[in-house]
Order: structure tokens, then sequence, then C-alpha cells
């Protein structure tokens, strides 16, 4: 009877320990395609935030993925499709500048190549270079965001970092958007023309999401941060003015979910982050 029981004893302890495994928050890597994005090879990277689906040979999101389920970049490589699937993504950075890098791989977009680095349960690393060796980028998941940051710019020219996609899955009249300029909800057909200050950020949020995604400046200047909507989805650029490019020098952002729409539990979210 005394074995009986100390048998059933340790296999309960083996059964909380697997579940408690299994509950564990994790950064998880795998590799596939992003089907939503019209089937390019991606790194999948899996958090108890969101799922990110990085383009392995544009270096940009072509998805980001919510815990509903719910895709906020909504990028699909069809030729042709502009403002409602090629141009969207997350960077977007380098334009016609030496060639056009980190962006989900589309008709316009030269190739990088890739190296993932230092793969733990709370934080992995992935790099991308440049087709011509100019340009370098660094992707960093967290169990609670994502961080890109440019750390190479091709001399002489310049980039910017964009949020070009789809709150709450779709662009449409419930979407809305809150900034550091102020503490007002926008509608999201407003524009902003401005540099935004410090902490540079803004969140896009829909009336029907408990969420908001957010795109966050870790380093201040005195460039432009101007936002203007399209029919189809959101342009939001760091270090860009109309079609002007700014940023010439290495720099770091974050994008991610904040579970709330209250504008003080966002601004004080983003604050620890750069703290």
């Amino acid at each position: 009877m005394l074995r009986k029981n100390l048998n059933a004893y340790v296999l309960a302890l083996c059964m909380f320990a697997a579940s408690s495994a299994l509950a564990t928050p994790r950064v998880v890597l795998t590799e596939g395609v992003d089907e939503s994005a019209g089937g390019g090879a991606a790194y999948i990277i899996s958090t108890p935030a969101a799922t990110y689906y990085l383009d392995k040979a544009g270096g940009g999101l072509s998805s980001l993925v919510d815990n509903a389920g719910v895709d906020w970049l909504g990028f699909h490589r069809a030729p042709g499709s502009g403002w409602k699937g090629e141009y969207r993504g997350f960077p977007n950075a380098v334009h016609r500048q030496d060639g056009n890098y980190f962006h989900a791989m589309n008709a316009g977009t030269d190739p990088s190549t890739s190296v993932v680095h230092g793969v733990t349960d709370q934080h992995l690393s992935i790099s991308f270079t440049s087709d011509n060796g100019k340009w370098q980028s660094r992707w960093d998941f967290y169990l609670d965001r994502c961080d890109f940051t440019m750390t190479m710019v091709s001399p002489g020219y310049k980039y910017w970092v964009q949020y070009e996609g789809v709150p709450g899955g779709e662009m449409n009249v419930s979407d809305f958007w809150y900034s550091s300029a102020d503490d007002q909800k926008h509608l999201i057909e407003q524009s902003f023309i401005g540099d935004l200050p410090a902490p540079e950020w803004m969140a896009f949020g829909d009336e029907d999401s408990p969420r908001m995604l957010y795109i966050l400046h870790h380093q201040d200047d005195d460039y432009p941060d101007d936002y203007v909507s399209r029919p189809y989805m959101t342009v939001l650029g760091f270090g860009r003015r109309n079609k002007d490019k700014h940023l010439d020098s290495p720099q770091s952002f974050s994008i991610g979910f904040v579970e709330s729409t209250d504008y003080i539990l966002i601004d004080r979210a983003l604050r620890e982050i750069v703290d």
C-alpha cells in the first residue's frame, strides 16, 4: 500500500511539473511559411503576447497576430495590391536608398541574409544583412514585445521606420490612435504632422478590441514622425515627411501590444521599456 501511494505521489509530481513547464511563458522559434502573406518563407516567433512572422528573405514583419488571432499588419505580396497588401508591414525601413531592404518580400524588395543568435526561453535575436552588404539590422524578441534595431546604415543614405498596417485586422472608422503628443483619442483619419515628444510613440486601436498596438522609438530626435491614413492602411513613419527619409544613424524601435485601451496605462507601459 505504501509503495502504491508513493508511486501515485511521484506520478502526481511528474504531472504537475509537466503542466507547469507547459504553462511557463516562453519565446518559441519555428520556421515555416506565412500563408496569409502569400506563402513566403518565415521565421515564426510565438510569445505570450503575440505571434510574429518575420520574412526570411526580406527581413521585415509580414504578419503580427494578437492573442485573438487577429493580424494587425495584413501584408500580402500580390503585385499591384498596393495599400491593400504589398505596401504593408514593419519596419519597411530602406526604400530607394541604396536598395530596398527590411520589408516583407514583395516585387520591389531586395533580399537579405539572416543569422539566428542565442535562442533562450526569454529572448532570441535574428540579424539581417542586405545583399549589397551596406545595411544591417537586428530583431530581438522578448516575452512582451519585439525590438527592431538598425545596426548599420549605408554611408550617405537615410531610412525611416514605419507601421503600415490594419488596426484590429481592417482599416475602418472604428479605428483610432493615441500618441505621446497628447492624451486625446484621435480618429484614424486624423493626421499627425510633426515630431513626437519623448518617449516617441504612437498606439493604434479598434473599438472592438481590448488591446492596442504600439510603436515606440527608443531615442528622441528632432525629425518628423508623421502619420497619415490611407484607404486601406495606416502610414506612420518615424523619420518620415512625405517621401523624405531622415534617420541616418543606428536607432532602436519596439512594436507590440498593450492589453488595455487606457491612455495612462499605455503611456506608463511604454515609459517602462525605455527607462
